[in-house]
């Protein structure tokens, strides 16, 4: 995917890219499903793909959102949500965004929690990777700095997909994509490595 130099975030308009429909890097014609989270105490944002070769097609995207209720009540609902994801679309490999720890030590908390209920759910041999934020900006936009809305414009692009995208659903699928390129562009997941990507999580989850 070409990329662009911005000398700020604001001044990046992804309009201006090409922007055709997704094809990754040459590899086996296996096809890979891969799902990819946005966890969140409050919204979770879920994103399908299905990788063929050098294609990538969008499968299923949306949010989980969660009732007003305790924290115990809301992660329970993650784990089951994400749980009934997984035995419908049966993906091959997790992808996840790695948790971003800002000064606020409350919301670092909150957002571990649902991310540790998501990949609880994550059956044993489904191997699952995280990526951080910047990474995933930098793999489908181009710029490790740009805002929510670019990111859903180029997921809007590159998938073919029309209407509105949720900024929780955008993300996730923004997630996927960009381990569908780490994937190929490293000749498959088992060689993920590097400070965006921590690799296996232990290797197959269990």
């Amino acid at each position: 995917m070409p990329k662009r130099r911005a000398s700020s975030w604001r001044a990046f308009d992804p309009g201006e890219a090409a922007a055709e429909p997704l094809r990754l890097a040459p590899s086996s014609r296996e096809s890979v499903r891969i799902l990819g989270l946005d966890p969140g105490s409050r919204r979770t944002g879920y994103g399908l793909i299905e990788c063929r070769g050098s294609d990538a097609a969008h499968v299923a995207h949306g949010c989980i959102v969660l009732k007003d209720t305790s924290v115990a009540q809301r992660l329970r609902a993650i784990f089951e949500a994400v749980e009934e994801l997984i035995a419908k679309h049966r993906p091959d490999e997790v992808a996840v965004e790695r948790v971003f720890v800002n000064r606020n030590a409350d919301s670092a908390l909150k957002l571990g929690q649902a991310r540790g209920a998501a990949l609880s759910a994550v059956p044993r041999g489904t191997s699952v990777f995280e990526y951080a934020p910047r990474t995933v900006k930098m793999a489908v936009v181009g710029f490790g700095g740009a805002d929510k809305g670019q990111v859903a414009h180029m997921m809007r692009a590159l998938l073919g997909l029309s209407g509105r995208l949720a900024a929780d659903a955008s993300d996730a699928l923004a997630v996927a994509v960009c381990h569908a390129h780490s994937r190929h562009v490293l000749g498959g997941a088992s060689g993920i490595s590097g400070p965006g990507a921590a690799g296996g999580l232990g290797g197959p989850h269990g």
